[in-house]
């Protein structure tokens, strides 16, 4: 028997266990932590021109929904509201090899009682997440309009 000394202590190790627990060390895999975040604004174009205006709003309640698929093929589904400024957020941490590779975000609905029709090109985006882990992907705005334009408009 070998006498070891680790970090100022002492112990006693054969050379084939000493061998093995250096083995042991070196193979295995280290998990690397990713963080990724998806973030967006869901709003309501009152008047349906498209344009953000004074009259328009952003709309707090609102649900979207965002689907992910991982690296290794796993498939992840998340659930977010907006805040009182509109926005969503949807963020997670978990090893890189795991990490986000193509996600889905669409709207779900809108709590507000007459702007709750989705606007044209809102249904959902698709995209590669490519973003390194601590930074943000911002999508573009889901819109919401009024069933029946206001006189005002």
């Amino acid at each position: 028997m070998e006498k070891e000394s680790i970090f100022g202590h002492n112990f006693k190790l054969s050379g084939t266990t000493f061998t093995l627990f250096l083995l042991l060390l070196v193979l295995t895999p280290s998990a690397i932590a990713w963080t990724g975040e998806i973030k967006g604004r869901v709003v309501c174009d009152v008047c349906g021109d498209s344009s953000i205006g004074p009259e328009d709003h952003v709309l707090q309640g609102a649900e979207v929904a965002v689907l992910c698929i991982t690296k290794s093929g796993e498939v992840v589904n998340y659930q977010a509201f907006t805040d009182s400024k509109g926005v969503y957020t949807v963020a997670e941490t978990m090893s890189e090899s795991e990490r986000w590779d193509a996600c889905l975000a669409r709207p779900i609905s809108s709590f507000h009682e007459r702007c709750n029709h989705l606007g044209d090109g809102s249904s959902g985006v698709k995209f590669t997440y490519k973003r390194p882990s601590g930074y943000s992907y911002t999508l573009k705005p889901f819109v919401y309009q009024f069933a029946n334009t206001p006189m005002y408009c």
